[in-house]
């Protein structure tokens, strides 16, 4: 069972998106210094995300992106679905084609996991997973680590005098 970086970061970063929803839309480069994922990589997940009507954009100062429902009302398999990914548990991508055009003597118990993969991906709500202690603790771990960064940048360099060295 393979799951792509792809699948991965789009489920990583609408959670963060869950995360941070009381505080109005969320710019993707907030995203990407939480997660540590490329924008340009962000930005192309969140317009097929938008595509898939998962979220919305919001222009201008102080715009960004929200959900466009509830959290409860998107699923794990729902993000990883929006980004053209699957949860494939088989060689040949469910098309029968496993062993030199025909099916192989296991085909069809991989298509049975990869089916219980997305069912059990389908129960899972992003408001479940913000719901989980573990993910708040990493959530508020990464904003001290973001917020200890931007303070250490904005500290004024202390310059020593090269005449007071001898």
């Amino acid at each position: 069972m393979r799951l792509t970086t792809k699948g991965r970061y789009a489920v990583t970063a609408m959670l963060d998106l869950a995360l941070h929803a009381d505080k109005g839309p969320v710019a993707l480069a907030d995203i990407s210094e939480r997660q540590g994922i490329s924008l340009s990589y962000l930005e192309q997940l969140f317009a097929k995300l938008r595509r898939n009507e998962l979220v919305t954009s919001i222009r201008g100062p102080g715009g960004g992106y929200q959900l466009s429902r509830s959290s409860q009302a998107i699923h794990v398999a729902q993000v990883i679905d929006a980004v053209n990914e699957s949860v494939d548990a088989t060689r040949c991508h469910g098309k029968t084609g496993c062993q030199q055009g025909d099916t192989c003597l296991t085909h069809h118990l991989w298509c049975d996991l990869s089916k219980q993969i997305h069912n059990f991906l389908s129960g899972i709500s992003l408001a479940d997973l913000v719901a989980q202690r573990e993910v708040r603790d990493v959530a508020s771990r990464q904003e001290e680590r973001v917020s200890s960064q931007k303070q250490s940048e904005q500290q004024p360099v202390e310059r020593i005098d090269a005449s007071s060295l001898t």
